[in-house]
């Protein structure tokens, strides 16, 4: 006799944010375009991170729309890659990034790049984190109380 069993969807990991990297000759006024540019499409940076060389940058950019930003930057033909970064709420900035970090520790969870987010989402800080294992780091960040963002929290 057959039953109709309901039927059970598991999700292994949660929101996450599209995060930008763009390549930028290390030049006086180059990452001000960049902003003119986006704020001029009412795009705003949420959040920024730039790792510089001698001669050229790496800047990673949250930004208030993503799909526009795609649409700006093939229009403009600025080079990009697209990650998916997780946005960690933190309630107390001094024990929850202690914890936060011990978690991702025991987890064996490697942080590749992490930066604040500019604007205060519900009011709190947040962090982003590029994780080496995006739904691992959720799951123990989720299990541990930590509330992770989605784009939709961050563009309100």
């Amino acid at each position: 006799m057959p039953t109709d069993l309901p039927k059970v969807t598991e999700t292994t990991s949660g929101p996450t944010v599209k995060q930008f990297s763009i390549f930028l000759q290390n030049k006086v006024g180059a990452l001000l375009e960049v902003v003119k540019l986006l704020n001029a499409n009412d795009v705003h940076v949420l959040a920024l991170n730039s790792q510089d060389s001698t001669d050229s940058a790496i800047v990673r950019i949250v930004a208030s729309d993503p799909d526009a930003v795609e649409s700006i930057f093939d229009l403009h033909e600025i080079a990009y890659s697209i990650s998916e970064i997780l946005v960690v709420e933190m309630k107390e900035v001094a024990t929850d990034l202690k914890r936060m970090l011990q978690s991702l520790l025991m987890a064996e969870v490697n942080i590749q790049v992490c930066y604040p987010i500019l604007i205060r989402p519900h009011g709190r800080s947040a962090m982003a984190l590029h994780l080496d294992d995006q739904e691992c780091g959720w799951s123990v960040l989720a299990g541990e109380g930590f509330r992770i963002l989605s784009q939709t929290d961050l563009s309100r």
